[in-house]
């Protein structure tokens, strides 16, 4: 879990002021772990810090805290900066037994570029020497060449900025295209760049994290993606699909696959044989993709393949959710 930065950007670009508020630390069980964080802003929120009345009371006052710099139902605060703890079961009820600390925090346009590119740490109670805790922290950190864990430290909270591990290339903007990327999207640690031959081929809202690519050669771009990217292809045309397959087996890739029926992928392992590529190579694209029992309605489509993804890494998208019936 890390700090969502992109996200906050999107935040604040789409709503001026925004209150993030985190888990900073907990004692005992607790709905979610340190690290996770929600955006709140008036009329609206997004991400979660675990459902029910501790988000519920925590979205109410960050949105409070956003309008008025401080909140009037606990002691009042001068700066966009609000650190609280909540028992869980006495205060709000919830059969969590423990205890957790939030920390919200006001964003607008003139706070967000000032945040760190790697590490967001900044201290919570208005102290402004950096305690010796804290920098053997970051050292240590950047000597070992890992980023730390969220956690608060002696009034400092430190979180590594978020960056998603595993590239996703959607090919195709039609309603499997759209489908993958409304279930997919909100996925962590998945970096989705999505492709198609128009900018008019795209729907208006397009989550603020997705990289979206038109071009009227769609092929060309393969050579560009990064050797551990995981590619869906969805397109509208059966010969831009085998276009791509060749490409994929001129180029490294973590897994390929692409929605068709049995037909459709047989004529394809002859094509693409008939242009150099041994079966073996061949075989590492997967035809179909999606999970065999959920029906082939676009969402369905896009829940198999996100539950494919998300299993242990190194599985990827498993050979044995393949469909014998499932059409382009």
């Amino acid at each position: 879990m890390g700090f969502d930065l992109t996200g906050l950007h999107d935040g604040v670009a789409r709503h001026g002021r925004v209150t993030r508020v985190v888990i900073a630390a907990l004692r005992g069980s607790s709905p979610r772990e340190v690290g996770a964080a929600m955006l709140v802003w008036e009329g609206g929120q997004s991400g979660t810090i675990g459902g029910g009345a501790l988000e519920f009371e925590a979205a109410q006052a960050a949105r409070r805290q956003a309008a008025s710099g401080h909140d009037t139902a606990v002691i009042p605060v001068t700066t966009p900066v609000r650190l609280s703890k909540h028992a869980l079961g006495p205060d709000l009820g919830q059969c969590c037994g423990g205890a957790v600390t939030l920390l919200s925090e006001v964003y607008d346009a003139a706070s967000v570029p000032a945040l760190e590119h790697d590490l967001v740490v900044r201290p919570v109670d208005h102290t402004t020497a950096m305690p010796l805790s804290v920098k053997r922290l970051l050292a240590q950190a950047r000597g070992q060449g890992q980023a730390p864990q969220a956690q608060l430290l002696d009034g400092w909270m430190i979180e590594p900025v978020h960056v998603p591990a595993r590239p996703v290339w959607i090919w195709g903007a039609g309603h499997v295209g759209r489908a993958l990327v409304q279930v997919l999207a909100p996925l962590p640690d998945i970096s989705i760049t999505w492709i198609d031959t128009a900018p008019e081929r795209f729907p208006e809202q397009i989550p603020g994290d997705v990289t979206v690519m038109p071009t009227a050669r769609p092929a060309d771009l393969v050579r560009h993606a990064p050797q551990n990217a995981e590619h869906l292809v969805a397109t509208y045309s059966h010969t831009l699909d085998l276009e791509l397959c060749d490409r994929f087996l001129h180029h490294e890739f973590a897994f390929a696959g692409l929605i068709g029926s049995a037909t459709k992928w047989a004529r394809f392992r002859s094509r693409l044989g008939a242009l150099g590529h041994p079966p073996e190579q061949v075989g590492r694209i997967t035809c179909p993709i999606g999970e065999p029992t959920l029906g082939k309605h676009p969402q369905m489509i896009a829940v198999g393949v996100a539950a494919s993804l998300l299993r242990p890494a190194g599985q990827g998208i498993r050979q044995d959710t393949i469909r014998k019936d499932q059409r382009a």
